[in-house]
């Protein structure tokens, strides 16, 4: 099949373990249409500073090592694009005689497409646009989860299986902070240590609000029967009103609310209130870069939606992203399907009910039953010297 068709491929927002298997997935579906392949450097913000490389020649080799690594590749970006940006971008796609945008990423990602898949539709510009899900929130509807998140939620289960046996040697209390801003996923998954007889006591979710008397009730509980606790807590984590448990007063271009103390505000509370030996820490950017552990089913998830939508431009779709559909959990399966753009951006996917205990500490069997498939199998990348073999592209452009 031939195609003299330019087509562009960007990351934004925050990486993942895995996204650069979905762009290597789409490299290699295009290099088969034998269309030319650009990349803007650091998402949107690339495409106006005209930073763009050529993805066409890559070895087949090198596009394996890439695919195995974590990062963005092409550099990401939290830029949010107006109407002005928009046009700024549109103009210089056209002069490049871009037909395709790949837009890898998540929740902040799929409404920068939204916006300039809208504007291109507005001055009648015929540009196919395409967001490529992949981020450790799994916050993005319409679909069963999204590539990124289970190699995350490995990363948290194995991390905490651990974490139980050197607290009860050292017996306190631990607090471990995991990503999530207004969704629980990531937290959720330190349920699955529990799987194999470790103790994560409690999970601190966005969803539930916040009770410092009933948390600092059950510490005393966990310590009075284990002699020790463990604690899980989301970022995200909000009081009774709604408002983030601890935030600062920075604000990204999306009106983010920047995150963080949240591990010593509640350190402080046990310590005030308790007078336990306690410990906390941060996992922060570690659940997301730590490819040496990825989910094998994450991983072939990942490379699916990137060679999927580059299927789907090719029948001339446009304004979609490939979702992944649950077909089954026992065994499990899933295929590919499509969702719509429009009814994707601009909204966000919570544990539901049925996933939180009545406590609000824990995750149900109905929880476990999701979360347990998203973690399985190892996908281990090629080894040197003791160390991962890792490869990021040339950014010279």
């Amino acid at each position: 099949m031939v195609s003299n068709k330019n087509i562009l491929i960007a990351q934004g927002g925050g990486p993942t373990n895995v996204i650069n298997q979905s762009l290597v997935g789409i490299i290699q579906q295009e290099n088969n249409y034998k269309s030319k392949i650009l990349g803007s450097i650091n998402g949107v913000n690339g495409i106006i500073n005209n930073r763009f490389i050529s993805l066409n020649k890559i070895s087949d080799n090198d596009l394996k090592i890439i695919a195995n690594t974590p990062g963005a590749a092409l550099g990401s970006t939290r830029d949010k694009p107006d109407k002005k940006y928009c046009k700024e971008i549109l103009t210089i796609l056209q002069n490049k005689k871009i037909s395709k945008f790949y837009y890898i990423g998540g929740n902040d990602s799929s409404d920068s497409l939204r916006i300039i898949s809208e504007y291109a539709k507005d001055i009648k510009y015929n540009l196919q646009c395409f967001l490529i899900p992949n981020t450790i929130d799994n916050d993005l509807v319409c679909n069963d989860h999204t590539p990124g998140f289970g190699s995350a939620a490995k990363y948290v289960a194995q991390l905490f299986s651990g974490i139980n046996y050197d607290v009860k040697s050292l017996p306190g209390v631990y607090l471990g902070i995991v990503m999530g801003r207004h969704a629980g996923w990531i937290a959720a998954a330190g349920e699955l240590a529990n799987q194999n007889g470790s103790h994560v006591h409690k999970i601190l979710l966005p969803e539930v609000p916040f009770d410092e008397t009933k948390f600092l009730n059950g510490i005393s509980n966990d310590v009075e029967k284990d002699g020790f606790s463990v604690v899980i807590a989301s970022e995200g984590l909000k009081n009774s009103s709604g408002e983030l448990y601890s935030a600062s007063k920075v604000k990204d271009s999306f009106g983010h609310t920047q995150l963080g103390g949240l591990a010593p505000k509640l350190a402080e509370l046990v310590n005030k209130n308790l007078n336990i030996k306690y410990h906390w820490s941060v996992s922060d950017y570690l659940q997301r870069s730590a490819r040496h552990i990825s989910s094998k089913t994450d991983v072939e998830q990942a490379i699916a939606v990137g060679e999927v939508a580059a299927n789907m431009a090719a029948d001339a779709k446009s304004g979609y992203m490939p979702i992944i559909k649950r077909l089954g959990n026992e065994p499990y399966k899933w295929e590919i399907d499509v969702g719509d753009l429009n009814e994707i951006a601009n909204k966000e996917k919570v544990l539901p009910d049925n996933f939180i205990s009545n406590c609000g500490f824990r995750i149900t069997d109905e929880g476990v039953s999701y979360l347990s498939p998203l973690i399985q199998g190892e996908s281990y990348p090629k080894y040197k010297n003791g160390l991962p073999a890792y490869e990021q592209l040339d950014l010279h452009f």
